[in-house]
């Protein structure tokens, strides 16, 4: 039987917490930065859970990192 490919791009953006839970980065923080306050800068960098809705969705493309 063939092996099952991780879907690289995905791996890429989201981790896994120490509970075992999905953590990805939040949009608009790449570019456009001065136009934004540093409050909002801040919470923009820190990570947060992968949506409920979403997550069979994702350790379907990440087969070896979720059991």
């Amino acid at each position: 039987m063939a092996k099952v490919k991780t879907h690289q791009g995905t791996a890429k953006r989201i981790s896994v917490s120490s509970r075992g839970k999905m953590m990805r980065g939040k949009q608009m923080a790449g570019h456009l930065k001065v136009g934004k306050r540093p409050r909002r800068l801040r919470r923009l960098a820190q990570r947060t859970g992968v949506s409920r809705v979403d997550e069979r969705r994702i350790a379907r493309l990440l087969p070896y990192r979720y059991k």
